[in-house]
């Protein structure tokens, strides 16, 4: 496999751009906007000098990880080579669809379609292409370049042979791939959803702050980052967005989400990616502040 093309350009897509152009693949970038991408490639650009800094990556590569990346925002042009498309478009289910459509119509019958989907059936994203057997989940964790889990979630009628081809593909990747199957959260967010959840209804209920939540989970759990700073970095939005999959998917109370994280959502309190969630972001991420609403 050498010609891939993602979906998306996002913070998880280019991330995946990055880290496959890293590796000796000749990506396709595809997103609807210029700016999107031009923001895409001005992130890549700023991870691979990171990695020189650090000493893990030198001046030659990165110049050919970059090369090894061609934007486009026609669908069409970016596919038309591609053995492996993957989809790392927004968490909508109709979005996703529509995609799967456009990918089947457009792709060649051998190509297999990936979607980095967090939470989203792929044996329904399967079902409507004339390819459900080629169709597959690969839910790499953020941040790509550096986190090592791929989640390879075999939708009910993907074959052997794709989750093969995909498991030694994340292996080629330096990752660790770990095959799942296909049931509401899969593995990874079917645990960690409901921990981000609970805690924030322990806020929502006053009993405890921000900040000795997440102090608990931090220091009697050995979690790097406490559930609520998590929830930031991740996106409050998505997280609704999952836990919305999970509650609809399972059809129990235990996955609902907490009214605190529906009205954060709604006032567009999301996190990192607005400077504002449960903490205050809007001086960086250095210095953590908690956001003044929950300020005792």
């Amino acid at each position: 496999m050498h010609h891939i093309t993602v979906v998306g350009s996002g913070t998880m897509g280019n991330g995946i751009a990055h880290t496959f152009a890293q590796s000796g693949y000749r990506v396709s970038l595809v997103d609807v906007s210029k700016e999107a991408l031009k923001r895409a490639l001005s992130s890549i650009e700023t991870n691979l000098d990171r990695q020189i800094i650090k000493q893990t990556l030198t001046e030659d590569a990165k110049t050919t990880t970059l090369n090894n990346i061609k934007i486009f925002t026609d669908l069409q042009a970016a596919t038309v080579n591609a053995e492996l498309v993957i989809e790392a478009a927004t968490e909508n289910f109709d979005t996703k669809i529509k995609l799967f459509k456009d990918l089947d119509h457009l792709c060649l019958p051998e190509t297999i379609l990936a979607t980095n989907t967090s939470s989203i059936s792929i044996t329904k994203l399967a079902s409507v292409t004339s390819r459900p057997e080629r169709v597959i989940g690969m839910h790499f964790m953020n941040p790509v370049p550096i986190m090592k889990l791929v989640e390879v979630i075999k939708g009910f009628t993907t074959n052997n042979e794709v989750t093969s081809i995909i498991t030694q593909t994340a292996k080629e990747l330096g990752k660790q791939p770990v095959v799942v199957n296909d049931y509401p959260g899969f593995i990874a967010n079917r645990i960690l959803m409901p921990m981000i959840n609970e805690a924030i209804y322990s806020l929502y209920e006053g009993v405890a702050g921000v900040v000795e939540i997440d102090t608990i989970m931090k220091l009697g759990m050995a979690h790097p980052m406490g559930p609520l700073q998590l929830a930031d970095f991740i996106g409050l939005d998505v997280c609704l967005a999952i836990l919305n999959v999970l509650h609809q998917g399972f059809g129990n109370p235990k996955y609902a989400p907490c009214p605190l994280l529906i009205n954060m959502v709604a006032a567009k309190n999301l996190g990192i990616k607005t400077k504002i969630g449960f903490y205050d972001y809007s001086s960086g991420t250095k210095d953590l502040k908690v956001s003044t609403r929950f300020h005792s």
